[in-house]
């Protein structure tokens, strides 16, 4: 499991956490996951692309997890 630290910020976006952690190449292909249903918020299948991912949640994607702290 990855963590990843939210530092001056209150959340990020979905999108960008699949960016930014490496689990996705672009922000367009997270979008495109997200869309198809493959990606997991707190063990919920989330499809809003632009979620808003807060400190204490949980992201799943191909088999793998990040905690947002």
């Amino acid at each position: 499991m990855e963590i990843f630290e939210l530092e001056d910020h209150e959340f990020i976006e979905l999108n960008n956490l699949l960016k930014v952690t490496g689990l996705c190449e672009s922000g367009g292909l997270a979008k495109i996951l997200i869309g198809d249903g493959q990606v997991k918020v707190d063990g919920k299948t989330e499809l809003r692309k632009r979620c808003k991912i807060r400190t204490g949640q949980v992201v799943e994607f191909d088999g793998q997890k990040v905690t947002v702290k």
